[in-house]
């Protein structure tokens, strides 16, 4: 019986890793999938420009057969008929071609068009050719009123109908293909920021289960049984924990090399690759020390603050200890992720100013604020950006407001969370006097 009670605690351990590794397929197969619309994208462009490509030339051969035709009724000089060569030359390796392009991916509607264009072309060089023989001859009033009936005019206007709407058919195409793959790349990072969520909230469970079970196992077991049992929770917490960073570490390499070959992107991926970095050292904050589920607000702080501290770019961090819940730790590490990176690219250390992070504790209600100095504001931007947008939405996580003022000596961001039962696990983690 015994032995069965020490197994059971692994099946939820089992089922955790199983859910964090189907997180990382979805992951891989959005990255999958908006490199497979890119290429799609490419394909498709390169198509419609061969398809373009293709109707221009038909078109070219038909107005420098009808212009050598033209010019050589009027004037009788036999040079005007190498253009109208050159065209009958042309005409049928373009039809060939634009029916070989489209002979797989044509719409029914593309399919009415080339056999219009076709066979209007076609048409166009017969008449012509009718009226070159004419000439040929010497029947040169024949030729002109053969000319004068408009046939051959209404044809030509009918195949540059014709051509416009297949082209237009084609850049209406691409344009579809354009928006689909935008749409597929606008919905990468939100459900990207959903999975990592996911990741971490089996996280937080897989701690509580590795917790639950070391507890089981040192109230069923004697004192030496005890130790080894803690021993083991803890060697579990940590090689959770090392699987977690190797996760993360997937993470950013698989949004990476997505923009290895995309330059244009690079902006982005920076960005989101700053933000997992962020979640992680919110995530190394939180689970400093295994048997405890408060993590420090300080440690978090300092910790935000410690890759871009230097004598030059300097902060003063004051507060009473406030431990808060681990769960809150994560959405509040990304808030101050977003001011320090704000900080070093457009506010105080990026103009040589200071920054000032208090905050204080009363009634279970945490009130930080975060003060930027010796930079000049002309007030709050136009419209809210991505981190903006969030900074409410981890605001909304962790059951507090984050009020940004844009004052004239700079900005001040207040943010105000519940402290919960963390003052209560404070007291008893305290030793006894």
């Amino acid at each position: 019986m015994s032995r069965f009670t020490a197994t059971l605690p692994r099946w939820p351990n089992a089922v955790l890793l199983l859910f964090i590794s189907g997180a990382m397929l979805g992951l891989i197969y959005l990255v999958y999938q908006t490199v497979e619309a890119e290429r799609q994208e490419r394909e498709q462009a390169a198509f419609t420009s061969d398809v373009l490509e293709q109707l221009v030339r038909v078109h070219t051969a038909a107005l420098s057969g009808e212009t050598g035709q033209r010019g050589y009724l009027i004037t009788l000089d036999r040079r005007y008929l190498r253009s109208y060569q050159e065209g009958s030359e042309q005409i049928e390796p373009a039809l060939e071609r634009l029916r070989s392009l489209l002979s797989d991916n044509a719409t029914s509607r593309q399919e009415e068009l080339l056999d219009e264009i076709d066979a209007l072309s076609r048409a166009k060089f017969d008449e012509m050719q009718s009226s070159v023989l004419l000439l040929e001859d010497g029947r040169l009033l024949d030729a002109r009123r053969q000319v004068l009936t408009d046939e051959g005019q209404e044809t030509m206007e009918r195949l540059n109908r014709a051509i416009d709407e297949m082209e237009e058919i084609e850049r209406r195409i691409l344009a579809d293909q354009r928006s689909e793959t935008a749409r597929i790349e606008g919905r990468v990072l939100p459900l990207l920021l959903a999975l990592i969520t996911l990741l971490l909230l089996a996280i937080l469970i897989g701690s509580r289960l590795v917790s639950r079970a070391a507890k089981a196992e040192a109230e069923a077991a004697q004192a030496a049984a005890i130790g080894e049992a803690r021993d083991r929770a803890d060697l579990l917490a940590k090689e959770l924990n090392h699987r977690v960073k190797n996760l993360f570490a997937v993470v950013l390499a698989i949004v990476q090399m997505s923009a290895r070959d995309k330059p244009d992107a690079k902006p982005v991926t920076d960005a989101i690759s700053a933000r997992i970095r962020a979640l992680l050292t919110a995530h190394e904050v939180s689970q400093g020390e295994l048997d405890r589920e408060l993590a420090s607000l300080e440690a978090l702080i300092e910790t935000t603050l410690a890759p871009y501290r230097s004598a030059k770019q300097t902060a003063h961090v004051e507060g009473p200890e406030v431990l808060l819940p681990a769960k809150r730790i994560t959405p509040l590490g990304l808030v101050l992720h977003e001011l320090t990176t704000n900080a070093v690219k457009y506010g105080a250390w990026a103009k040589g100013g200071t920054i000032d992070v208090t905050w204080s504790e009363q009634d279970g209600m945490v009130t930080l604020v975060w003060r930027e100095k010796g930079i000049t504001l002309d007030g709050a931007p136009d419209r809210k950006g991505f981190g903006s947008l969030l900074m409410d939405s981890a605001a909304r996580q962790f059951g507090g407001s984050v009020t940004r003022d844009f004052t004239a000596e700079g900005l001040v961001v207040t943010i105000e969370l519940r402290q919960n039962s963390a003052q209560g696990a404070i007291a008893s983690a305290m030793p006894a006097a």
